[in-house]
């Protein structure tokens, strides 16, 4: 189980009263395949979802289902270790793909076959030819689909949007950011290649996406390294790489991440983001906040943030009110073509281009 499914799973047995609950036009029953995943962002809302419920939950480990069963909001869930037989039995509306990386798009694909909505960890696919299928079907059946990439709703990271939209920054030309983690060799999903994926496909797209969104810049062409450096209890997952991105206009964008955060840290990650602007540079780290400086400005920290979103309320308000989606289409199928490009660049030495 990961930290973020602990802190969202503890934050569902928790009151809610000061968040206003969010209507829906109808009932809207839910199925979750797999607790590899974040599948607290989906059960963290779900006291803020009166029309909402989760009906059904899928894992192959007993295990797993015997936990998540503790959870007021699926004790009445049906179980199933097949998702298949899930698919079949159930009458589904929104269907919450949580697997490992490896068995993702199969799952996603049957689950558009029969045409649900579905909302996805990331990354859809471990593979290009995979993830094409997925957005042919999905395209094809024009369903909603959404995407777990909640670092979007972060306050920190949406006041970053916020003052390169100003424009105080100017152009932007450069980009970098960190992912550093505690590495969790127990899991044993992560340590095997077939479910894994890579080390850039499960933690690199949360700052490509990042990185895009709140600069407006796209991607072209993607040049990476990833390896594991000692720590042989990881098996095949990297511990340590490095992507070098060309941005449209010229700038470059740099994303570096590790395993290599000791156990003995406050916190489980050290997540970070430069931009910089031919006026300006703006900044975010846990151990300073967001920071600001600009030709009019001395470096100063921005205190005023915006306010903390949902992922899965925003999708299911997108799906079925009719609002603007933090996270459309386009940005899913872009995020994952950046992300696949990043880790084939990797995989074969070469700068990859981006899927146009």
């Amino acid at each position: 189980m990961t930290r973020r499914t602990l802190l969202a799973g503890a934050a569902a047995a928790m009151p809610m009263a000061a968040a206003e609950p969010v209507k829906l036009p109808r009932r809207i029953r839910v199925g979750i395949i797999g607790f590899d995943g974040h599948a607290g962002e989906i059960t963290g809302p779900l006291p803020q979802l009166p029309d909402v419920e989760v009906v059904a939950i899928c894992d192959a480990n007993p295990g797993v289902l015997a936990r998540q069963s503790k959870n007021a909001r699926l004790a009445g869930a049906h179980q199933y270790s097949d998702y298949k037989e899930m698919l079949a039995k159930e009458q589904l509306d929104v269907a919450a793909v949580c697997n490992n990386n490896g068995e993702r798009a199969a799952a996603v694909l049957a689950c558009l076959d029969k045409k649900l909505n579905v909302i996805a960890e990331k990354p859809l696919a471990i593979t290009r030819k995979d993830y094409l299928r997925v957005k042919q079907e999905a395209q094809k059946h024009n369903i909603a689909l959404g995407h777990l990439l909640p670092m979007r709703y972060d306050p920190s990271y949406q006041a970053l949007k916020k003052i390169v939209d100003s424009g105080v920054l100017g152009e932007i030309v450069q980009i970098s950011s960190q992912k550093s983690y505690k590495a969790a060799p127990g899991v044993q999903w992560r340590i095997n290649r077939a479910t894994y994926g890579s080390t850039i496909l499960w933690i690199g797209i949360h700052m490509i996406d990042l990185m895009r969104w709140s600069t407006g810049r796209e991607f072209m062409d993607a040049t990476s390294w990833q390896t594991r450096v000692a720590m042989p209890e990881l098996k095949d997952q990297e511990n340590v790489t490095a992507s070098v991105f060309k941005l449209d206009n010229g700038g470059l964008a740099m994303l570096r991440m590790d395993y290599l955060r000791p156990q003995t840290a406050a916190t489980h990650g050290d997540d970070r983001m430069r931009i910089a602007g031919t006026k300006g540079v703006a900044e975010y780290m846990a151990a300073t906040g967001v920071t600001l400086v600009t030709a009019d400005q001395e470096l100063h920290v921005v205190k005023d943030l915006p306010p903390r979103g949902e992922l899965f309320i925003d999708y299911l308000q997108a799906t079925y009110n009719g609002k603007a989606p933090t996270i459309t289409q386009s940005d899913i199928w872009k995020v994952n073509e950046i992300t696949i490009a990043a880790h084939e660049a990797a995989e074969t030495g070469k700068t990859v281009k981006v899927a146009s």
